[in-house]
């Protein structure tokens, strides 16, 4: 989340990094994690997502049995393994997606979200082995699919395992396409490099929140490839809706509602 904890006071205030102003935990939880003094938007969990997204006691988990292990027995500044298990101490999850069965405003769905606390919300083949099942379940059900992403990329611990989920996702994805099945993509901050390069661009509909980072590579990393100036704005919501690249920008609020309308939408005028 972006947001630091205030030590002098405890739990009970966050300081908000965009404005720097200190506020009351309550009201940043009230607000669903944005800050009512500026606007910014926190990052959020996967369950935190859930919690504001379906609705309330419907959302129903499957393939929690399914998480990523040490397939290269990788090893950077520390082992991979220990890695996983920092991630899964940190967030109470085993993987860096949540899948479930839910209604989102009393339509029925598949709803997957991606937990950027988790390995910064990195695909691994056990991330994207839950996706394609997903997918699969959505398609046997006749039900919409929704994606909610928030990741730096494809998981680089477990090397051409990681990336092959770029194209099984975007396969399943078109399977789903076929059968008529509607797939709705969210976009938080950020949705980067291998899965801004695979399912979370393939959406029928692509929703952000408003002033997310969304692209491939990094816009500093970019500035230094090409030795260019990027436009003001460059790989943030509003520049990707002017230019084409996503349908709207919805606020966190109206996230629900808007999926709601849309799920709605396709299950009347889609004969699957």
């Amino acid at each position: 989340m972006i947001f630091k904890k205030k030590k002098e006071e405890g739990e009970r205030f966050v300081q908000c990094k965009a404005c720097k102003e200190t506020i009351y935990i309550d009201d940043v939880k009230e607000n669903l994690w944005v800050c009512p003094k500026c606007g910014n938007y926190f990052r959020i969990s996967a369950r935190h997502r859930v919690e504001i997204t379906a609705d309330e006691g419907i959302f129903k988990e499957f393939d929690t049995q399914i998480y990523s292990k040490d397939p290269l027995s990788f090893v950077d500044l520390k082992p991979y393994k220990q890695r996983l298990s920092e991630a899964k101490e940190k967030t109470g999850n085993k993987e860096a997606v949540i899948c479930g069965f839910c209604k989102i405003c009393d339509e029925p769905a598949v709803l997957v979200v991606l937990d950027f606390n988790f390995l910064g919300g990195s695909m691994g083949y056990a991330t994207g082995e839950k996706i394609v099942r997903a997918a699969e379940k959505a398609i046997t059900k006749s039900i919409g699919l929704v994606i909610i992403s928030s990741s730096g990329g494809a998981r680089m611990q477990e090397g051409i395992l990681s990336l092959m989920q770029m194209a099984r996702t975007s396969a399943v994805l078109n399977k789903l396409s076929k059968k008529g099945i509607p797939y709705i993509s969210v976009l938080a901050d950020p949705t980067t490099a291998g899965v801004s390069a695979s399912f979370a661009m393939l959406g029928d509909v692509i929703i952000a929140e408003p002033k997310a980072l969304i692209g491939f590579a990094g816009p500093r990393v970019i500035k230094q490839t090409i030795g260019r100036t990027l436009p003001e704005g460059f790989q943030r919501t509003e520049f990707l809706l002017e230019h084409g690249m996503i349908d709207m920008i919805v606020e966190r609020k109206d996230i629900p509602e808007t999926i709601g309308n849309l799920l709605r939408y396709f299950n009347k005028n889609v004969a699957y």
